[in-house]
């Protein structure tokens, strides 16, 4: 990936992140960038595929740290999951939390015929399924339930967080968790 390119990458997701992404047009990006709207073009045919980038970085940055954490602080499957909520915990009260891009984009954008809403979708399940495989790790019978059941927990709380920055919304998500997970674990 080229500096330029990865610098309107960047800025976009800042801007999207606390302006909003219909709010942020194309004018705005490539001024805070320093860029032009043919460099940026150039790169992203339509401000849509260059939303669609956004999306895709933030989730794949985000699903990177996760497993890097999970993987270099915890060895067994059950501890993995037990470990999950402390460490998206420290994620959402981070300064650089803005809200999960999934959520938000698909709140922008609500039709679900939309590629962003679409894209939007198919993060949410890949982080469900995320949570399943280490459920399935962790031998837990329901796994998919208990993938569904952390999942909304962390939508929800993130949402909260998002809203109102120390609501406690993920302190109590992650008790919440804690009791799922210990339940599953009893029963597997």
């Amino acid at each position: 990936m080229t500096p330029l390119r990865e610098k309107i990458l960047i800025t976009a997701s800042h801007l999207f992140q606390t302006q909003g992404i219909n709010s942020t047009g194309v004018d705005t990006i490539v001024a805070v960038a320093g860029t032009t709207k043919m460099t940026l073009y150039k790169y992203f045919t339509s401000k849509e595929k260059l939303i669609l980038e956004v999306l895709d970085k933030g989730h794949q940055d985000f699903q990177t740290w996760l497993s890097n954490k999970l993987n270099s602080n915890t060895k067994k499957p059950s501890e993995k999951l037990q470990k999950l909520f402390e460490f998206i915990e420290e994620w959402v009260t981070s300064p650089d939390f803005h809200g999960m891009g999934f959520i938000k984009a698909s709140a922008e954008f609500p039709s679900e015929e939309s590629p962003v809403h679409q894209l939007s979708s198919e993060q949410s399940r890949q982080f469900r399924q995320y949570i399943n495989s280490l459920a399935l790790e962790a031998n837990i019978q329901d796994a998919e339930g208990l993938a569904l059941q952390l999942s909304l927990l962390f939508e929800g709380a993130a949402q909260a967080e998002q809203m109102k920055r120390g609501s406690g919304a993920m302190k109590y998500a992650k008790k919440a968790a804690k009791i799922l997970i210990d339940g599953a674990l009893a029963q597997g």
